[in-house]
């Protein structure tokens, strides 16, 4: 499942400090949480969309909901809470492990349906909500490299590119000791 977190930040004093806790801190201790698979941060191109998205490859909701999470990466905010607006957050079935987006790819989303991402000639996986918010209740997640990315202002409403803020992390876990490395 795909588990997705996005927010605009309204403090630009503490945002480098914030994006440097979020990146360097926070998805590394989600990572090492049991049922985390990989975590990577992005920063929206498009206008009309919170700012950050964060995608995470997780088992399930029960992950969210465990001791584990809550120790080591969920409601950690505290410091940063009130300056976070526009905050959403959705689980999502249909695809089992979010795309890898390198530094010559964008990501690409789309609330309005697969087509408006085939028409830019890219392969479109849909996305349905299954917790949380629950909305948008359906997307279609695409990776553009980004010799092809249509220009952002064409785009039609509600279809959204996103640059990578971070690499792709992976929690791999070990057959000899069970444990994440």
């Amino acid at each position: 499942m795909i588990y997705t977190v996005e927010c605009s930040f309204a403090d630009p004093a503490s945002e480098a400090e914030w994006n440097d806790f979020y990146s360097l801190d926070k998805l590394p201790a989600l990572i090492s949480v049991g049922g985390f698979h990989t975590s990577q941060r992005f920063k929206a191109l498009s206008r009309g969309c919170p700012v950050y998205l964060a995608l995470h490859s997780i088992d399930g909701l029960d992950i969210l909901t465990g001791d584990e999470y809550r120790q080591k990466g969920g409601g950690n905010f505290a410091r940063w809470q009130r300056h976070i607006t526009d905050w959403h957050r959705n689980l999502y079935s249909g695809v089992d492990q979010a795309p890898a987006i390198g530094e010559g790819e964008y990501l690409a989303l789309s609330a309005r349906g697969s087509e408006p991402l085939s028409q830019l000639g890219l392969t479109p996986h849909a996305m349905h909500a299954v917790a949380m918010e629950k909305f948008p209740e359906c997307r279609w997640i695409a990776k553009v490299e980004r010799g092809n990315a249509p220009d952002i202002e064409s785009l039609p409403a509600d279809v959204h590119l996103y640059a990578p803020m971070t690499a792709q992390l992976t929690g791999e876990i070990s057959a000899s000791s069970g444990q994440a490395r």
